[in-house]
């Protein structure tokens, strides 16, 4: 696996991993309040396998209570400092709530969403790009009623795909199939 890097504009300490260097670019935005890398195994795969691009991007190490636009310019940050341009962004929980209001807040910086384990909040999505949510279907923090309210908000442009028998941690617990999904999805090769 690759090392954690820690990048610290203005003082903040935001934990990345930046792996291979493919024409299909991913950002994956880590759960809150996990001590493990839900996402690194799914990341790694993508990189290794895949040949992706994949830059997973954790929340600041100095357990400061961040706002949502704060998570928002973290990720940012660590976007402009690896020097993406445009990019697939995506998280796991609450990673993808961030990932959504960065889509708002920044859509002309991204080419869709993957969403792993919708959280039930108030979040729009951004117009036109496209959407894959991936749901454990033993899901009970994060469950699959989450996605099935979003893609109804744009069933034109937003799918499911589902990981039978995985609980909210199915990143970790399934994540190699995980990875197939969105290997699948996001490389249209």
């Amino acid at each position: 696996m690759t090392d954690t890097q820690i990048f610290e504009p203005d003082g903040r300490a935001i934990p990345f991993v930046d792996e291979g260097d493919g024409p299909v670019k991913l950002v994956l935005i880590q759960e809150r309040d996990l001590a493990a890398d839900v996402l690194g195994v799914v990341g790694h795969y993508l990189a290794e396998e895949a040949g992706f691009h994949v830059l997973r991007i954790g929340h600041r190490a100095d357990g400061v209570d961040a706002s949502l636009d704060d998570r928002v310019a973290d990720a940012l940050a660590v976007i402009d400092h690896v020097g993406l341009e445009d990019t697939w962004i995506g998280g796991h929980g609450f990673g993808g709530t961030v990932a959504r209001s960065f889509a708002v807040a920044h859509p002309d910086r991204v080419n869709g969403l993957a969403l792993l384990g919708v959280e039930d909040v108030e979040v729009p999505l951004a117009p036109v790009i496209p959407v894959l949510l991936i749901q454990g279907t033993d899901d009970t923090e994060t469950p699959e009623t989450n996605a099935e309210r979003l893609q109804a908000a744009a069933p034109e442009r937003a799918s499911i795909k589902r990981i039978d028998g995985g609980g909210h941690l199915f990143p970790m617990t399934h994540p190699i199939e995980t990875a197939v999904v969105l290997e699948e999805y996001l490389d249209w090769d």
